[in-house]
């Protein structure tokens, strides 16, 4: 009777600038080929919304992450965020939380919302659990993480923080068989069970080692799809790129409510 759209469409009108209609989160990808778990930023397969990717050319794991000098990224991650707010998504995202060093830059470059690392949650987060538990910043290669990637987001440096590097800490070799230039094969290829396994008990092992932890933030891409096994072990809150976008989404295409009185 009434179809397959929003009571409140009538007339509609273009976007001045922009091409799709229905969009939903713009997402930024390292010029990488390797695969992603559902719930890895890079698998669009479990997004209950609609996502638009655009790969940020030139850009890979090596120099977003490991070189020091990062200016040569800017230009490139500029332009991809100029590509997907043209295209029509409602806000931009990233698939590697080391896109917080880009936060700023990104946000005055557009003009919709940018959530370009994880580690947007840490100042919430430390504020929910008070200020006598600390937040734990769990990344694949943690060393990697500057000040300036922390205070780009909003993060002080010297408040309650702790540190795990799942591929440097301990041993996830699955993760290292994805993202470390190296090590992995030819046809990066990764087992779930396994990496589950590794991360998990990683995750148990820090956790009991920083019994003053109120709560973690992922900030890799590809240690969400194990983030539901790791809150059944230890307890915890915790925050993700998931819950990330989820919340990005729901601020730019707010739902509607539906009830009774």
């Amino acid at each position: 009777m009434f179809g397959n759209r929003d009571f409140g469409i009538d007339i509609i009108r273009a976007r001045p600038g922009t091409y799709a209609c229905g969009m939903g989160l713009g997402i930024m990808l390292l010029d990488e080929v390797y695969p992603g778990f559902p719930g890895d930023v890079r698998n669009a397969s479990a997004y209950p919304f609609p996502i638009q990717y655009d790969v940020v050319e030139g850009i890979d794991i090596d120099r977003l992450v490991f070189q020091a000098d990062k200016s040569a990224c800017l230009q490139p991650i500029l332009q991809a965020a100029r590509r997907l707010e043209r295209m029509g998504c409602r806000a931009i995202a990233a698939e590697c939380g080391n896109f917080a060093f880009f936060q700023k830059e990104v946000a005055a470059e557009v003009s919709v919302p940018v959530f370009m690392s994880s580690l947007l949650q840490v100042p919430l987060a430390q504020r929910l659990i008070g200020s006598t538990k600390r937040v734990g910043i769990v990344c694949a290669f943690v060393r990697q993480l500057t000040e300036h990637h922390l205070v780009s987001v909003g993060i002080d440096p010297a408040s309650n923080l702790a540190f795990m590097g799942a591929c440097e800490d301990y041993s996830c070799s699955e993760f290292e068989n994805l993202w470390s230039a190296g090590q992995r094969p030819a046809i990066p290829t990764a087992g779930f069970e396994r990496a589950e396994a590794e991360f998990v008990g990683a995750c148990k092992d820090y956790v009991s080692k920083n019994p003053d932890l109120g709560a973690l933030v992922f900030s890799c891409t590809g240690l969400q799809p194990f983030a539901r096994s790791v809150q059944h072990e230890v307890r915890l809150p915790i925050f993700s790129w998931s819950t990330l976008l989820d919340y990005a989404f729901s601020v730019v295409v707010h739902r509607e409510h539906y009830g009774h009185v």
